[in-house]
């Protein structure tokens, strides 16, 4: 099929490489020209591990192509908008406006037959108030909803291989069934390998992305929350996790204490949905939402207070090296990164702060650039008073306290992702602390 994705941020980046290496005929389109130059030179604009690969053999076999011209959109019948929905401004709002620009863009060259298919994140409603646009200015064409489900480090085989697809469609049925049809085309080789497939309404299908990334948010924030009582009472934190996980209807993923989340897409989706509820006259409903957010801030503070106190009670002039800069591994975003938000909170407290990440150094240097950075494990450690693991890379991970202990100053570590064996440092002469666990 002849496919466009309007919008190469992270999301329509990775999606339109990946619709090509599924056979589609792809073009994408964004105003930046320096974004539009990166990708047509194969190159990924941002580290994800497997896009590289993808980009090169798409844009190699003539079935991708990057463009700022949006009349290219004229010869493709299906167009995804994946444009982001960043906050508002001043406000705990969707900012709605590159949506908006993107389907007025799109419509004079839309034409009977046309599907456009929304993947952004959108506060509920949107879809029905964009297809009526659609419908009335461009007769013949037809909306649909496709959320996304990308988990970064992940999304190229999340593309690919979903572990779900969701198809909102517009309630009549002529025009759902044919686009419901049209979808099954695109996605043609995941279901043909039996993937889930969910095919609803407008707005079931713009709530099932926002509720996930809520119901993940809850429970990251909750595991956190019972953390700090296990700290008071010198219980394990991972060993209750562990315990409680063995139970189906709870599991284990994304029960792990530390400093929270982050990312361009919870802690803003969380706050869109309940702006969005309030809106709706039911605020009520997402008040709990208010408090997921408080807890996940409050754990930042947290470990800085516990850094303080490690330090004997001064950051200033202390030596600190972070290890780790993204919000999660195997990713170079910085977007809202608790680790990166520790590191500048500490630099303000008078602390000499050194940090280091696999991917991550350059999108930190270019926000933050009154701290330091290396581009190593050791280089940052070097002198250091005392080491703290923001980011669970691998490296960091498989540390091992004698390697460290001849180039820190003191051996002081605080694990904010609950990876490190605490036994292991302790034995080495380490004083170590970890979020939760005694």
């Amino acid at each position: 099929m002849k496919l466009s994705v309007i919008g190469l941020g992270y999301l329509g980046a990775v999606h339109a490489p990946c619709m090509a290496e599924l056979g589609h005929e792809v073009v994408g389109v964004d105003i930046d020209q320096a974004k539009i130059d990166t990708l047509s030179s194969g190159q990924a604009p941002f580290y994800e591990p497997g896009l590289p690969e993808i980009l090169k053999s798409a844009t190699a076999s003539g079935r991708l192509e990057f463009t700022t011209n949006m009349s290219a959109v004229a010869d493709t019948t299906v167009h995804f908008i994946a444009v982001g929905t960043p906050q508002k401004q001043g406000s705990h709002s969707a900012d709605m406006t590159y949506v908006n620009a993107a389907i007025d863009a799109l419509i004079p060259f839309l034409k009977p037959g046309d599907l456009v298919v929304g993947k952004s994140t959108v506060p509920v409603g949107t879809a029905a108030r964009l297809a009526a646009k659609i419908r009335a200015a461009a007769p013949g064409a037809e909306l649909a909803w496709n959320p996304e489900f990308l988990r970064e480090g992940f999304a190229v085989q999340d593309t690919i291989s979903p572990d779900r697809l969701v198809f909102g469609v517009a309630p009549e049925p002529t025009a759902g069934d044919w686009s419901a049809q049209t979808l099954r085309k695109v996605y043609a080789k995941a279901l043909s390998e039996h993937t889930p497939l969910v095919v609803t309404d407008y707005a079931t299908a713009e709530l099932v992305k926002i509720s996930a990334n809520a119901f993940l948010a809850t429970k990251i924030s909750f595991i956190n929350a019972i953390s700090e009582i296990t700290e008071v009472t010198g219980a394990n934190i991972t060993e209750l996790a562990d315990a409680i996980g063995y139970d189906t209807r709870i599991g284990r993923r994304f029960l792990n204490a530390g400093i929270g989340f982050g990312g361009g897409c919870l802690p803003k989706d969380i706050r869109a949905f309940v702006a969005r509820a309030e809106e709706l006259g039911r605020g009520e409903s997402l008040n709990f939402l208010k408090e997921i957010d408080t807890i996940n801030l409050r754990r930042r503070q947290h470990l800085v207070e516990m850094t303080i106190e490690a330090l004997g009670g001064r950051a200033f002039q202390k030596r600190v090296a972070i290890l780790g800069l993204a919000f999660k591994p195997e990713s170079d975003d910085i977007r809202d990164s608790p680790a990166l938000d520790i590191a500048v909170q500490l630099h303000g407290l008078g602390a000499t702060v050194t940090a280091t990440d696999p991917h991550a150094i350059h999108n930190a240097q270019q926000k933050h650039p009154q701290l330091s950075f290396v581009d190593s494990l050791a280089k940052a450690v070097e002198h250091a008073d005392i080491v703290l693991l923001l980011t669970e890379w691998n490296q960091y991970r498989d540390m091992r306290p004698e390697e460290l202990a001849p180039l820190v100053a003191n051996k002081n570590i605080i694990d904010g992702r609950n990876v490190l064996d605490p036994t292991q440092w302790r034995r080495g002469g380490w004083n170590f602390q970890s979020l939760g666990r005694p």
